[in-house]
């Protein structure tokens, strides 16, 4: 059951409202609260930790487990800051990525309390679920987590070329209060343009995006981007898009 936030918070109101009557048979019990920080469809914004505090508390008051999505979790970290640990400690789980930022090949991290890992091992071997021989991979989340997160910053700063490069752009809509981590989001506002063929076209100058939507493209910048590519990137959006 979704909510509607502001750049990835939710009002705690919108919450209260949302959990269903425990007392009502017709439907099913609100069990669980998840957030996401940073929250991707809002352009990688960060979460104020007050935010998560004040709705964590009220689910807990009724009995609601939370979760977090915290993928970039050190993004959001170094953007709020806030220490990790700090934001992690609201939720009953959190799960955080080493493969995006932090440049690992692959692998997620899930963490919570001894008995939930343990259940959860449960829940993914039922599902049939498994890894063998994970050494190598580990050894690599290991680099990422002990060498990665520092430089997140030059990832921040590169979205940030990019976004500052574009946003007086004609035929486009960038929120700058979004520009907080590094991805960068805006909205196609001329009615000829769709996404879908915006990509193809910046894919065939060099400029790999993502289509969100119709009129939605997403960057997301990372440690191969360096500030020379980022200009490089905005240069070839202009050369695309503007008209």
């Amino acid at each position: 059951k979704t909510i509607d936030g502001d750049k990835g918070k939710i009002d705690v109101m919108k919450i209260r409202s949302a959990i269903r009557n425990p007392n009502n048979i017709h439907h099913p019990v609100t069990r669980l609260l998840c957030f996401e920080n940073t929250h991707n469809s809002a352009g990688g914004t960060a979460l104020p930790i007050e935010n998560m505090a004040e709705a964590t508390r009220l689910a807990r008051d009724h009995k609601i487990a939370t979760h977090l999505d915290g993928a970039r979790i050190f993004n959001a970290a170094l953007a709020t800051g806030v220490e990790p640990i700090r934001i992690a400690g609201h939720f009953d789980s959190v799960m955080f990525c080493l493969s995006k930022g932090l440049s690992a090949p692959a692998g997620s991290m899930l963490t919570g309390t001894k008995s939930f890992i343990q259940s959860a091992m449960e829940m993914r071997k039922m599902l049939g679920g498994g890894m063998r021989q994970t050494g190598i991979l580990a050894a690599a989340g290991l680099v990422a987590l002990q060498t990665m997160i520092d430089r997140l910053a030059d990832d921040h700063q590169t979205a940030r070329i990019i976004a500052e490069g574009i946003i007086d752009m004609k035929g486009i809509y960038l929120n700058p209060d979004t520009i907080q981590t590094n991805i960068v989001r805006f909205e196609l506002t001329n009615p000829d343009l769709t996404a879908a063929e915006c990509i193809d076209d910046l894919k065939k100058e060099g400029l790999l995006a993502l289509a969100q939507g119709e009129k939605i493209i997403r960057l997301v910048t990372h440690r191969h981007i360096d500030r020379k590519a980022a200009y490089e990137a905005v240069n070839i959006i202009r050369r695309v898009l503007e008209p």
